[in-house]
């Protein structure tokens, strides 16, 4: 597999390894990272994939371990049932990235934190797990992870839009999707999210740094009311 030769650019964890998690060990193995992956159902579980990527399969608690960057890409309502102590043993400046969408009616249930206290979905997440976050990728469709990478300086090149507090981090985290083959767009920070939340013009938009940019600033804050529990 194309990398497996290179040195390890980086120890990355991700915690999920559904469509998006999946993809990204694909494709964070495919570029020489050493990635671990975790889920909830077990390592034994990740066999498969830890075979086709060279992934080390651990559990969600072991995912971080020495990690500069961790993925946390389950459904938002798993997250306050991950491992309390998730980032004790990760890097000193580890960037953890969230990629989380609220879907009350479809799948999470009503969250009171996002629906009473008016709290960003990344806000809530960020709480519940007790480190800052990035948000990204969270209106990106997994399959794009594998087939829209494009070089830098592509005409056809797609831009995600990244939030985030953390300046050093957001800019870690920009880096590895730039590595990743897609631009990216500073949306703000934490409080900004709700700028790429579900049903917002960014949210699975496929276009360039332009257009993205356009999406964020013409969004509103008010929850359209199928994503409203």
């Amino acid at each position: 597999m194309p990398g497996r030769a290179r040195r390890a650019d980086m120890r990355i964890g991700i915690i999920g390894a559904g469509n998006i998690g999946g993809n990204l060990t694909r494709r964070l193995t495919a570029l020489g990272h050493d990635v671990s992956v975790a889920n909830s159902r077990g390592p034994e579980t990740l066999t498969e994939l830890a075979e086709e990527t060279g992934a080390t399969p651990v559990r969600a608690e072991d995912a971080a371990r020495g990690a500069e960057i961790v993925v946390v890409t389950v459904p938002l309502k798993a997250v306050p049932d991950l491992p309390s102590g998730l980032f004790d043993e990760a890097a000193d400046d580890v960037a953890v990235i969230e990629t989380g969408n609220y879907y009350p009616r479809r799948r999470d249930g009503r969250i009171a934190g996002i629906e009473d206290e008016g709290l960003t979905e990344s806000r809530w997440t960020e709480r519940q797990l007790g480190h800052p976050v990035i948000k990204a990728f969270n209106g990106t469709y997994a399959q794009d992870i594998l087939d829209r990478h494009r070089p830098a300086g592509d005409p056809d090149r797609q831009a995600l839009p990244v939030a985030g507090d953390d300046e050093a981090a957001k800019r870690k985290v920009r880096a590895l999707i730039d590595e990743l083959g897609f631009d990216t767009v500073d949306a703000g920070g934490i409080d900004d999210s709700w700028r790429q939340q579900p049903g917002t013009p960014v949210y699975g938009l496929r276009a360039g740094v332009e257009a993205v940019t356009k999406a964020l600033a013409e969004a509103s804050p008010e929850r359209k009311p199928e994503f409203r529990g």
